[in-house]
Formats: C-alpha cells, sequence, structure tokens
C-alpha cells in the first residue's frame, strides 16, 4: 500500500506530505475496526530481546522525530514497531526554525531537516500522554533544550522536562546532538555533559536514560562522553544526523539523515562501543535501510535499532523485512 501512495507523498513538499501521513495515521487511531485491521497487517513473528531492564517484542524502533507531541503512539505501535520514541519535546512550546525546513533527496535515499524542534512542549504531552491507552511496547521520551535558553541553564531545562515527562515514559533520551539549534552540540564538553546527567538522573524516578550524540564528534570527544555515560550508567544513541557534506555539494543546511550518514553512524556506534567495554546499551541508528544494515549494526554493537528515513523511504516493509529476517537467523 505504501508503495503505491510513495510517488504521490514525494510530489508534495515534505513537510505537507507528513501531515497528511499524520491526518492518516490520526484516522486509523481514533477509528477502533481500523486500528485493528492495521495491527492485523502489520503482524510480526516475535523476536524479543531485554535491553536496560526492558522488554522489547523486536528490536527494530521509530527514532524520535517522526511524532515530536506523542499523538499517534497508538497507531505507530500497530506497525509492528518493537518501541517508539516520541519527541523531541522541549519544556516549552516552539515553532522551530522558518519553512521549508525539511528537504527529500531521492538520488541519494537521504533527507535534510533544520526543523528546530517544533512542538507544542512538555506540559500538552504529559497531559496527552496521561490519557493514552498502554502501548504494549516501550515507549521512550526524546526531550531538548528551548532555542532561547542559555547554555548554562540548559541542565535544569532538561531536568524539568523530564519531571513532567518520566512518570508516562519507559525510557528517557536526551537529545544534545540536533545541529538545528544553535550551540546544542555544546553539551557534548565534559562539563557540561556531567552537569546534565546529574541534573537529569535526579528526576527520571530510576527510568533508563539514553543519550543521543552527534556523529561527527572526534575521538577525544567520543572518549570523553563514553567515559561519563559508564560512570553514570547511561545508555547511548548512535547517532544523531550529521552536518557533513563530503562528496554531496549543494544540500540544504541542517541534520542529514539516510544512506548518506549510514558510515559515519556505524563508525561511531564501534568507537562507542570499544570505548564503553559494552557496559551500558547502544540503540543504532543512521543510515538504516534494509535487514542488511540492520545486522551489521548489531554486529557492531548495538542492543536496539531504530529507524527513521528509510521507514519515510520504504514505509512499514522495512520493520517487517528486518524483524522476518532476525527470526529466520
Amino acid at each position: 500500500m505504501y508503495s503505491a501512495l510513495r510517488p504521490l507523498l514525494f510530489r508534495l513538499d515534505p513537510e505537507r506530505a507528513h501531515e497528511l501521513v499524520v491526518k492518516s495515521l490520526k484516522l486509523f487511531q481514533s477509528t477502533p475496526p481500523l486500528l485493528g485491521l492495521l495491527r492485523t497487517l502489520n503482524r510480526l513473528p516475535p523476536a524479543p530481546v531485554e535491553v536496560a531492564g526492558l522488554k522489547f517484542r523486536n528490536p527494530v524502533g521509530l527514532a524520535a522525530g517522526f511524532d515530536k507531541d506523542a499523538e499517534l503512539l497508538p497507531a505507530l505501535a500497530a506497525l509492528g514497531f518493537g518501541f517508539i520514541e516520541a519527541g523531541t519535546v522541549t519544556l516549552r512550546p516552539q515553532p522551530g526554525n522558518p519553512k521549508p525546513r525539511i528537504f527529500r533527496y531521492p538520488a541519494q535515499e537521504a533527507l535534510v531537516n533544520r526543523l528546530g524542534f517544533n512542538n507544542r512542549g512538555a506540559e500538552d504531552a504529559a497531559r496527552r500522554l496521561e490519557k493514552m491507552p498502554k502501548l504494549g511496547i516501550p515507549l521512550g521520551i526524546n526531550v531538548g533544550k528551548n532555542a532561547a535558553t542559555a547554555l548554562e541553564d540548559a541542565p535544569q531545562e532538561y531536568a524539568a522536562c523530564v519531571a513532567l515527562l518520566a512518570p508516562f515514559a519507559d525510557y528517557l533520551a536526551l537529545n544534545i546532538s540536533s545541529p538545528n539549534t544553535a550551540d546544542l552540540r555544546r553539551m557534548h564538553e565534559p562539563d557540561r555533559l556531567r552537569a546534565l546527567l546529574d541534573a537529569v538522573l535526579a528526576k527520571t524516578g530510576n527510568k533508563p536514560v539514553f543519550l543521543k550524540v552527534s556523529p561527527d564528534l572526534g575521538d577525544g570527544e567520543l572518549g570523553s562522553v563514553a567515559r561519563l555515560v559508564v560512570e553514570r550508567r547511561v545508555g547511548l544513541i548512535a547517532t544523531n544526523t550529521t552536518v557533513d557534506r563530503s562528496g554531496l555539494p549543494g544540500l540544504e543546511t541542517g541534520g542529514l539523515s539516510g544512506k548518506p550518514l549510514k558510515e559515519r553512524a556505524l563508525s561511531s556506534l564501534r568507537r562507542l562501543k570499544e570505548l564503553t567495554g559494552g557496559k551500558v546499551p547502544i540503540i543504532g541508528v543512521g543510515g538504516i535501510f534494509s535487514a542488511k544494515d540492520a545486522k551489521e549494526r548489531m554486529e557492531c554493537g548495538a542492543d536496539l535499532i531504530q529507524v527513521y528515513t528509510g521507514f519515510i523511504y520504504k514505509g512499514p516493509a522495512i520493520v517487517r523485512e528486518i524483524v522476518e529476517d532476525l527470526v529466520m537467523d
């Protein structure tokens, strides 16, 4: 079905196409027979794993960015994912960056986004999540800082956001690596990251925490991040989008995702697995388009994997392909 619809969607502005998909999923979600049909069509064999004390029906998750305001969770869970990550949610609502701010590059099977954490804020998300039925799969909530917040105030803002959302999450993800919020990536600096983790860990209610890191870090930066997450027993999400444009001139500014990100994300994953000695769980994400990509990521140390751009290009079929391949193995 998605294969038939994709050419039509790809003729539209990417953000407009996303809005249409959101409306369609809301329709399915609000109509029990349609939601049941979605579950039936996407019923997959179990491939259970346990990570960070959480049980997953399969290791394939949807990365943050698709459902920023946590409003599509039952419909997304019905597509066969083993877990969903909502967000990025900020403490206060913000509109994000000016449009246009999403760009497709089909020849490269890539996206560039410079959305800038557009969302309706943590209180709005908490009200919605309070009424949301149980998904039957783990829910991660990805949080970030508001664009106007100074870096010195960021730890307390993340902590306040986590305090509002932790009761509804199975795990929390800290986004310090989006290239679309000015200076956000400076939160990787050791003193800033230590202050952030200490502030957040006091508010999580013992829920697992994952740190989403940039693929553009040098080896020394990766080393300092690895030491801190091992000390604080925090997991990693490797990685966010890249600002690197090597061999790809003429692309818009913003975070690049999809196949051009694959090798950079994979390299970061390998190095982080080595630096942490396997002492913290790692979610692998970035450029996963096939079962082969997913298997490679797990062989290199990922405990779970997430898709986003691959999901945009291939639809729910990517989840089935990966899970069925894992079961066959």
